[in-house]
């Protein structure tokens, strides 16, 4: 989906349309969670603190969140998915991937099927959507982002080779911006120049990530569209208006997140035996506690004793002053759900809270 959030607000209020906005607080904490396209054309960009934004677009209008509505039209737009295949595998609330290798309606043709998703998206929900189609999952996610807004790209297969060793290196999934710097430094700039290193060299150089990289410097991906994912772990987390260095308010920030992670855990019935307290310090330097137990907790003043315990072995002071906590439960022996999450830990839907 493109601009999902952003685009959600746009649609439902008129005043905010075709003007740029980002869903989020404009707060010294704040941070933009999603920008819509007019933002986006000044710098603005998810993750970016709200401040930064607001320098670079005085005039972008804050709206806060709303992900009941985000979740919902998720949920239509998933149902839609599901008319054509039941292999379909959500990566977050506003993107999937689609195996339409066999397809219901028995459409012989994915780029007909992407066409026709895109028209019923528009005509349910009155948003866009952009579309990759290739081979396997590195590739049509490369494609979904080549023509955004209200794109549709198809990578072909005699088309693979040629186009990734044309890929800068920047745009290969899992290359992040201290990798591309590492890859810079070994001459590899391009898909061309990635291809020339064997597996063993990147291997050694890159750890496990260079079995990917060999691969996908050849188009390789041999992974399935999985279509349930189980939740691996829940949570939330809180970034501070201003950093604290005082038990007594480090302790009741606590609590508060503490009672969301537990209202979240109630509501799946998610009880984890392994309990993860994160602290972010004002130097945003992070550190975590975890505590496993023999038996899921399943009891808030279980779940609050342990919180406190992790909070005891985490450093703060003046010296140290922390701006961000998060709780997570994880390792759970069983589950009365399947989630369509990332398998990471999950801290928060948000940027707190």
């Amino acid at each position: 989906m493109d601009a999902f959030y952003a685009s959600i607000e746009q649609r439902d209020h008129p005043e905010y349309r075709d003007k740029p906005l980002a869903v989020g607080y404009a707060a010294e904490r704040g941070v933009v969670a999603a920008a819509s396209y007019e933002a986006r054309k000044f710098g603005v960009h998810s993750a970016m603190p709200s401040l930064t934004a607001l320098a670079k677009c005085p005039q972008i209008i804050f709206v806060p969140a709303r992900f009941d509505v985000y979740r919902d039209v998720s949920q239509q737009i998933r149902n839609i998915f599901l008319e054509y295949t039941d292999l379909v595998e959500p990566l977050s609330l506003d993107e999937a991937y689609l195996d339409v290798t066999t397809n219901k309606p028995g459409i012989v043709s994915a780029t007909l099927i992407a066409q026709e998703i895109k028209k019923k998206i528009r005509e349910t929900t009155g948003l866009i959507a952009s579309v990759g189609i290739s081979v396997n999952k590195f590739l049509a996610k490369i494609a979904s982002d080549w023509k955004k807004p209200d794109g549709l790209f198809v990578i072909l297969p005699e088309e693979v080779e040629l186009f990734v060793e044309e890929l800068r290196i920047e745009q290969f999934w899992g290359v992040g911006r201290a990798t591309a710097a590492q890859m810079h430094e070994l001459g590899i700039h391009t898909g061309r120049d990635l291809k020339q290193f064997d597996e063993d060299t990147l291997v050694r150089i890159f750890g496990k990530a260079g079995h990917i990289y060999y691969q996908n410097a050849r188009g390789i991906d041999n992974r399935e569209v999985v279509p349930d994912r189980m939740r691996k772990s829940l949570g939330a987390e809180e970034t501070f208006m201003a950093d604290i260095d005082n038990k007594a308010e480090l302790e009741e920030k606590l609590r508060k997140i503490a009672d969301e992670v537990w209202r979240r855990t109630s509501k799946r019935e998610f009880y984890g035996r392994t309990v993860t307290l994160k602290v972010k310090y004002a130097d945003f330097r992070e550190v975590s506690k975890r505590r496993t137990r023999s038996k899921p907790v399943e009891d808030f003043y279980t779940f609050w004793s342990v919180a406190l315990d992790l909070l005891a072995f985490v450093e703060y002071g003046k010296q140290k002053k922390i701006r961000l906590m998060g709780l997570a439960v994880s390792n759970a022996r069983e589950t009365s759900e399947m989630e369509d999450m990332q398998l990471k830990l999950d801290f928060g839907e948000a940027d707190g809270v």
